[in-house]
């Protein structure tokens, strides 16, 4: 009888064992690490993308690592470099997800591809074509980024429809652009929204004046672009990111008899832009709408091509489309971990 409890007891251990194992997996956690490397961790923007990406570590069993500088400035780059190099040394990093705020990470590079270890690019990318990487070594297998052309045209196409519904189109219709530098993110967005716009009213006849004002990110830049925009006479502008939105939202809200006539369309998120788009109308000039970038599906899609890529699947880059809002569903697009604060 003791022999039979002994026996009993040890199948009823190595059953709860099967059961701590199944548990584990289902924790994602048992098939090793995916480190993600972000530009920062603690703007709302990385917090999204960062619950994009460790529930696509559930979904797909691996256990997700998410680290970021302090602030996304190249002075902060040589920190963000010791933390790929940290991901490197740990047997668990099956794979690396990066998005770095400078150059020069050529030998980390290289050193995943010696590891075997895949890594995605993600956001903007790490270095320029891989012109500094060892001829042969490239560990890159994809990107996974907002396709800044594609969303700011979205933009345009639901800012158009608004200003031909309101019967205002007409030749010689004054748009504005302010770009928020000459970047290739500037440029495309500028470029998406002007292209857009302008096939859109041609499409109807029309002919557009158009304006675009390029800024470098410097303190009081995108309110000198605002003003020269107003005293051109623009009737309707588009501001290419959120950091325009910060600095053209007090003005506005502040000099509203010089503004009230003109209409705005923004890019990316934020608090400035929730207050605004929220309250716009009786108070000030009216931000129509604007695109955010999905950044929480920026992340799960850059661990799931890491996934696929371990599971011997074939992967190529993914863009990720902007998500249009007005004051209608901007709270459905915040539930939604799209739009964040901040």
């Amino acid at each position: 009888m003791k022999k039979l409890t002994k026996i009993l007891a040890l199948v009823l251990a190595l059953s709860l064992c099967a059961g701590l194992m199944i548990a584990c997996g289902s924790g994602g956690d048992t098939k090793g690490t995916i480190a993600v490397i972000a530009k920062g961790e603690t703007h709302a923007f990385w917090q999204a993308v960062k619950a994009g990406a460790e529930q696509a570590g559930k979904d797909y069993g691996y256990n997700v690592t998410f680290r970021g500088p302090t602030a996304e400035s190249e002075e902060y780059v040589n920190s963000q470099r010791e933390m790929v190099q940290a991901a490197l040394t740990r047997p668990d990093i099956k794979a690396l997800v990066i998005a770095t705020i400078g150059l020069g990470f050529a030998d980390e590079l290289t050193s995943a591809y010696d590891k075997g270890l895949p890594v995605v690019e993600f956001d903007s990318g790490l270095y320029s074509g891989g012109a500094d990487i060892t001829e042969g070594k490239d560990p890159t297998i994809g990107g996974v980024a907002t396709d800044n052309y594609a969303a700011a045209g979205v933009a345009a196409e639901n800012f158009y429809k608004y200003l031909k519904d309101k019967g205002v189109v007409k030749n010689g219709y004054k748009v504005g652009i302010i770009q928020h530098d000459s970047t290739a993110t500037g440029i495309d967005r500028a470029g998406g929204f002007k292209d857009k716009i302008e096939s859109l009213a041609k499409a109807d006849g029309y002919t557009l004046d158009l304006n675009v004002q390029v800024k470098a990110n410097n303190p009081g830049e995108y309110k000198l672009g605002l003003t020269a925009l107003k005293d051109w006479g623009a009737q309707a502008i588009f501001m290419t990111n959120e950091g325009i939105v910060n600095e053209v939202f007090p003005e506005v809200s502040d000099n509203a008899a010089a503004y009230k006539d003109i209409l705005f369309c923004g890019f990316d998120a934020g608090t400035n832009q929730y207050n605004w788009i929220k309250d716009a109308g009786a108070k000030y000039a009216l931000l129509v709408g604007s695109v955010a970038q999905d950044s929480y599906s920026i992340g799960y899609k850059a661990v799931e091509l890491a996934a696929k890529k371990l599971q011997g699947e074939a992967v190529s880059d993914v863009g990720i489309a902007g998500r249009w809002y007005t004051a209608e569903n901007i709270d459905e697009l915040k539930d939604q971990n799209i739009f964040y604060m901040g």
